[in-house]
């Protein structure tokens, strides 16, 4: 069974535990047609366009 030699201070300890939880930034990519900020890979919400073809019908 592993144990301790030394005491690890809480310091260390909590340095060690922070990074676990971060997350990243999500990623945004700007429409080739209307310039909107949207999701990689997804058709746009405002113009219905994905790689400048449409693929939603969007009411204007």
């Amino acid at each position: 069974m592993a144990v301790p030699k030394n005491k690890v201070s809480k310091a260390r300890r909590d340095k060690r535990r922070s990074n676990v939880w971060k997350l990243d930034a999500p990623a945004f990519s700007k429409c080739t047609n209307c310039g909107e900020l949207t999701a990689p890979h997804k058709v746009c919400n405002v113009c219905g366009y994905y790689k400048g073809v449409e693929v939603k019908k969007m009411d204007d």
